[in-house]
């Protein structure tokens, strides 16, 4: 069983994929708002998954942090209009100290992958 590593550096992988499955690392944005770092997130979330093989349809997991769970709203408004309707994965969301203290939210991935 082959294992694959897309943007290898000495630290981290920015993609491993393993039996069909891709996971991302981190992905996070020093934008200003809790909305701007989501959707810049997004964005990058969706390019990894296009390296990877895969799509936004076929996540199967996702862990949220955010710095402060105040803004759980903001970070879902842009997240529920980016998640297709019927393709929602598996997901969890909580508070931690991220880091670096402009940080607000960091996503974490795990999507079906060819």
């Amino acid at each position: 069983m082959t294992i694959t590593r897309i943007e290898t550096s000495q630290r981290m992988s920015r993609i491993v994929k393993h039996n069909g499955v891709a996971y991302l690392c981190g992905q996070t944005s020093d934008a200003s708002t809790v909305a701007k770092q989501t959707r810049d997130i997004l964005v990058k979330v969706e390019d990894l998954l296009r390296k990877a093989g895969s799509d936004k349809t076929r996540i199967l997991k996702c862990e949220i942090w955010l710095a402060d769970m105040a803004d759980f709203a903001e970070m879902n408004a842009v997240w529920d209009a980016w998640v297709p309707e019927g393709h929602a994965p598996a997901r969890a969301c909580g508070e931690s100290k991220l880091a670096r203290s402009i940080l607000k939210v960091e996503m974490i991935v795990t999507a079906a992958c060819d």
